[in-house]
């Protein structure tokens, strides 16, 4: 799978560019769909439609949450937060996450950035978050971990790792699973690979690859491969769109 990925990156890479209208054009719809997935996977209650609408034109959808609103602004601020991280070249840091953690959180000021104070149990999960004073511990030593591992794992692998031991750390009281997705794509786009979206109807076998992770001692074989996926279906998917634009593509 992963010689398949880097082949399809090195296509990609080898391309005319797109031009920066039709790459303005692809990120808005990315964007679109990627903070409507993450939203609905913690519960937001608005569609797709109504998502498009308020990060286009500002509209306020009637008899819905101002939460759900507050949420979608939140998600789509951290994104282009994110981008920048990229372009800077700027270091993975507890700050970092911690910055991408409070614009997330529009919605909760008083939880912003700040790591939980209080134990927590995530419903129907096979593990148990560690007590709230580990978590700076094991924050910084995740840190650490995910540099040392450059050394001797891909870098999709690498993030699957990074994504499974955060969600397992658990360290805010609310918005990990969109932070979480956010510094997934921070560690894909800083490797030169696309964005990828974890789409509301796989949530199952989203949730299904930390159980997987926790009960085979640690293994990220299901998670590596779900991203894998998105990233090769993604990579497929900007291929298609520039073989449109240049017909002699070879695909």
């Amino acid at each position: 799978m992963f010689n398949k990925i880097d082949d399809l990156l090195r296509q990609l890479n080898e391309c005319r560019p797109l031009t920066q209208g039709e790459v303005e054009r692809l990120r808005d719809e990315f964007l679109i769909e990627f903070t409507y997935n993450s939203n609905a996977i913690e519960g937001n209650t608005l569609t797709l439609q109504e998502t498009a609408l308020i990060i286009n034109e500002g509209i306020t959808i009637a008899e819905k949450p101002l939460k759900d609103h507050l949420e979608v602004m939140g998600h789509k601020d951290a994104y282009f937060y994110v981008e920048k991280l990229v372009k800077d070249k700027v270091p993975l840091s507890e700050k970092i996450i911690k910055d991408i953690h409070s614009i997330v959180l529009l919605d909760k000021p008083q939880d912003k950035g700040i790591y939980r104070r209080v134990p927590v149990r995530i419903m129907g999960a096979a593990y148990e978050p560690p007590q709230p004073y580990l978590v700076p511990i094991q924050m910084e030593q995740l840190i650490a971990e995910y540099d040392e591992m450059k050394k001797n794992r891909h870098p999709i692998e690498r993030v699957a790792l990074f994504h499974l031991k955060f969600e397992g750390i658990h360290p805010f009281i609310d918005g990990n699973g969109r932070t979480g997705r956010l510094l997934m794509n921070l560690g894909l786009m800083k490797e030169g690979y696309p964005v990828i979206n974890v789409k509301f109807a796989d949530r199952r076998r989203y949730y299904d690859c930390f159980t997987s992770h926790h009960q085979s001692g640690g293994n990220p074989e299901a998670m590596t491969q779900m991203i894998a996926e998105y990233v090769k279906e993604t990579l497929e998917r900007y291929l298609e769109i520039l073989k449109m634009r240049i017909p002699k593509l070879p695909i």
